[in-house]
């Protein structure tokens, strides 16, 4: 696995990439960094590029100007340019799903495929956007670190929290360092996203949807239909996971995008 970075407004992004051959792109969410797929990209790099970005402010990359969906699907752009990859296969966690989907807005021509990951194409609703000032509030008072330690439990399936104690304290102890300016932007962009959902019936390649059944954060009953949109789609559903599926089960996860991609 190598450690890279590129620039962005004079800003330094970081990303790993592991293996050759075509190119996927893994995109972690809010409250995570790049490390969560570590597990996929050992597995994949015997067959693919596997490239892993820190989102800005999060892991090693600096905060940017635009922490927006579409500032995001700019450093996707940015970082598949300085690996002088001309397409590929882009699969997003949660946050990431939503910046996966604002880059194939933007950039359909670049993909071969995309997928989200424990993801959502409908925007806020007024109840979610309520909530999310909340966390605004709570992080201005009382800071970042206190905020993602409050939120990210919920990641977790009540199974994992129960059956695989070592994991749940792991990922606990390594939560991403985020400054709150970093918390607020990513909240506020969250909110201010748009319905992508004309993305997901338009797509003209492949469309992979991955699921946790017991995921608090991603409603499965309201966001499944989705997956009847695309001409092509698949979908799996993680059963002992909440919103960490690529650590929560990562062999299912494996076997899910090694499948997904094998087939573009």
């Amino acid at each position: 696995m190598e450690q890279k970075t590129t620039t962005i407004e004079g800003k330094i992004i970081s990303y790993k990439t592991a293996g050759d051959g075509k190119a996927v792109v893994l995109l972690h969410g809010f409250g995570a960094d790049s490390s969560i797929w570590e597990e996929q990209m050992a597995h994949l790099k015997n067959q693919y590029l596997v490239i892993a970005p820190d989102l800005p402010g999060i892991g090693g990359s600096e905060l940017t100007s635009d922490q927006s969906m579409e500032g995001i699907a700019e450093i996707i752009k940015a970082i598949i340019e300085n690996e002088e990859v001309e397409k590929v296969a882009l699969i997003g966690h949660s946050m990431g799903g939503y910046a996966t989907l604002a880059f194939a807005e933007k950039y359909p021509e670049w993909l071969t495929g995309f997928g989200l990951f424990h993801s959502t194409s409908i925007a806020d609703n007024d109840e979610k956007k309520a909530a999310r000032e909340k966390g605004i509030e709570f992080t201005r008072s009382h800071g970042a670190a206190s905020f993602l330690e409050t939120t990210a439990p919920k990641m977790f399936a009540k199974s994992s929290k129960e059956n695989n104690q070592p994991l749940y304290n792991r990922f606990m102890d390594e939560l991403p360092e985020m400054t709150k300016e970093a918390v607020i932007d990513y909240y506020e962009a969250m909110m201010k996203r748009p319905d992508r959902t004309a993305i997901l019936k338009n797509a003209k390649v492949p469309v992979l949807f991955v699921y946790g059944a017991q995921d608090e954060i991603i409603d499965l009953d309201k966001t499944i239909e989705q997956a009847s949109l695309p001409a092509v789609a698949t979908v799996e559903i993680l059963k002992q996971s909440g919103h960490l599926g690529m650590i929560e089960e990562p062999a299912a996860t494996n076997r899910i995008i090694e499948d997904f991609l094998s087939d573009l």
